[in-house]
């Protein structure tokens, strides 16, 4: 059973072939030319160039072979959008992997979206839809997330609103890229989760990041096993000398409390810690008895 022709949008087909719609042109766009190029239209393959925007850089072989195997079962369930740069000439927005994949599927046309852009409009399109749609890996967002900082002027509330996180989440991500090449490109190959990568952040120096990052992909860490390896790390370590400072004290606190003992014939317990604080418990037998031992320390 042969698949049915999806039909122009009303107006479409005139407004593909008028050159005022180009993005070569310096003629406005009215509302209504913008609303008809959102409609879906069947595309040449030829005719359309790569984005140079694409935050995405590798494509998995595999992938795009089984995509384009389901391709050649069910067709192109989304389409991909693509800008009118002239008459029968279009540049894509988004939408590469399946691109790639109904090539490989031997397609001659790709259902489209026409969109009418200037590049910035392009570029922050083509990230948002890959930020939200696509499954980019951590850094792959982190990179498209920045630059829509960067290059679109947009600030880290607008571009939660943008993409539909919340600013913690996007926070998240963009401290990704101050992480160590190492660790970066160990998200990019999937060998540690964008979890894996928070935790190994809260390590102080790169050389402890390097570090845990390798006894992570060695080990097979969880996240919460290098929480707790990080929590390890960052508990500050006595040097020699505090601890025979601490020893030291503690043995003066000890000698004390026999003495007391022996002066008050009472028992006498002190507990101290390693920061110096501590406590001293005087036993008594009954009230007569620690009233004897009140005059004893001069409390009447």
């Amino acid at each position: 059973m042969s698949k049915k022709r999806p039909a122009l949008g009303k107006g479409l087909s005139a407004l593909l072939q008028n050159a005022e719609t180009d993005i070569t042109t310096k003629t406005s766009i009215n509302a209504k030319d913008q609303k008809l190029a959102d409609h879906i239209s069947k595309v040449t393959i030829a005719q359309i160039e790569v984005n140079p925007f694409q935050p995405r850089t590798e494509f998995i072989k595999q992938d795009l072979e089984e995509l384009a195997e389901s391709i050649k079962i069910h067709g192109i369930i989304q389409p991909i959008t693509v800008r009118k740069m002239g008459y029968d000439k279009y540049q894509l927005i988004s939408g590469e992997r399946r691109l790639r994949a109904s090539k490989l599927a031997g397609l001659k046309e790709i259902p489209a979206y026409i969109r009418i852009a200037d590049d910035q409009a392009m570029l922050e399109m083509a990230l948002i839809e890959n930020v939200q749609r696509s499954e980019l890996d951590a850094m792959e967002v982190a990179f498209s997330l920045k630059r829509l900082q960067d290059e679109c002027k947009i600030t880290q509330e607008e571009l939660g609103q943008r993409v539909s996180k919340n600013r913690s989440t996007i926070a998240n991500y963009l401290r990704l890229l101050k992480l160590p090449n190492q660790v970066q490109i160990a998200i990019r190959k999937r060998l540690i989760s964008m979890g894996h990568a928070r935790a190994i952040a809260g390590f102080e120096t790169e050389k402890k990041q390097l570090w845990a990052l390798e006894k992570t992909i060695k080990e097979k860490l969880s996240v919460r096993a290098i929480e707790k390896l990080l929590n390890t790390e960052n508990t500050p370590k006595k040097t020699a000398s505090e601890k025979k400072a601490i020893a030291i004290g503690q043995t003066k606190h000890y000698y004390a409390a026999d003495k007391m003992a022996d002066k008050l014939d009472a028992k006498v317990q002190v507990k101290s810690s390693s920061s110096g604080k501590g406590s001293l418990v005087i036993h008594f037998k009954d009230d007569k008895d620690f009233l004897r031992i009140s005059k004893l320390l001069g409390i009447k």
